[in-house]
């Protein structure tokens, strides 16, 4: 099931598998992360060095990698491009080229389908509760046959998960916690025992792993990410390397482990589409 709850131009877009949350989504549709938007832009700089083009979009530079379709395209033409990475920290957009005929000026030619559709479109066969007559009236040529009002759309247990998703630590089986520290060059996950006693260290990780592979997909945590296992020596760890990979599988994004680093850190590669919850949601 899909739920959608709606306030004001904040729309919250939970994918429930019974009663386990298994994706968070927050669309402001006052500023869209614009994945998915089509642009006509004007290549204003080849840059070698970083095998890719500086593109003018009108009011915003994103970046066009040559193994996006940039490779032909010379500093000054037009063409048209889609945002297939939203700006996130300090670095714009990142496009792919679209084909099609550009307009005369830099500028947006089209919104992207925003989280909800595309969360939709990722699961077919989900029936889709919204609070929100209004936002119904508005999908109903997409969504049409799939939706259903419920005032409760995001009950009180729901609200209360959701809301735990603003810290920057989540609880997880036999007592352990997670803490999350993001950085711009990589995020990293700290595991605690904390209460946790009985079992040992390589049963504890084991464990706890699915939970933490959920809990990277609802905050989207992307790019680089190093976890920190508990309670292991450094040489013990490469031990979770199968039992990770298995986590890691139900991801949409179907994150890469590359490894443990000589510290003993799980190293992983998720790619990064939208922006990660902990710079969407307010703090």
């Amino acid at each position: 099931m899909i739920a959608v709850s709606r306030r004001a131009e904040q729309v919250r877009i939970a994918l429930l598998a019974g009663d386990v949350l298994r994706e968070f989504w927050i669309w402001d549709r006052a500023r869209p992360d614009g994945v998915g938007d089509v642009y006509t832009g004007r290549v204003e700089a080849v840059m070698p060095a970083l095998a890719g083009r500086f593109v003018e979009l009108g009011g915003v530079s994103g970046f066009l990698p040559d193994s996006a379709g940039g490779k032909t395209l010379p500093e000054g033409s037009f063409a048209t491009f889609i945002v297939t990475r939203a700006a996130q920290g300090d670095k714009g957009p990142r496009l792919a080229a679209a084909g099609g005929t550009p307009a005369d000026r830099p500028g947006l030619l089209r919104r992207g389908p925003g989280p909800l559709l595309d969360l939709c479109a990722r699961h077919p066969a989900e029936p889709v509760l919204l609070d929100d007559y209004a936002l119904i009236a508005e999908l109903r040529p997409a969504l049409e046959g799939r939706m259903r009002f419920d005032a409760a759309a995001f009950d009180a247990v729901l609200e209360d998960e959701v809301a735990g998703l603003s810290e920057l630590s989540a609880p997880l089986p036999l007592g352990a916690v997670m803490h999350i520290t993001p950085a711009p060059a990589a995020t990293l996950i700290d595991l605690d025992a904390k209460a946790a006693s009985g079992v040992s260290a390589l049963a504890l990780n084991t464990t706890i792993l699915p939970e933490i592979a959920r809990q990277i997909v609802l905050r989207n945590l992307s790019g680089g990410i190093l976890i920190d296992f508990a309670g292991m020596k450094s040489s013990a760890r490469a031990k979770l390397a199968a039992p990770l990979r298995t986590a890691l599988a139900a991801d949409p994004l179907k994150p890469e482990l590359l490894g443990f680093s000589h510290l003993g850190f799980a190293e992983l590669t998720r790619r990064r589409i939208r922006p990660p919850l902990h710079e969407v949601l307010p703090r």
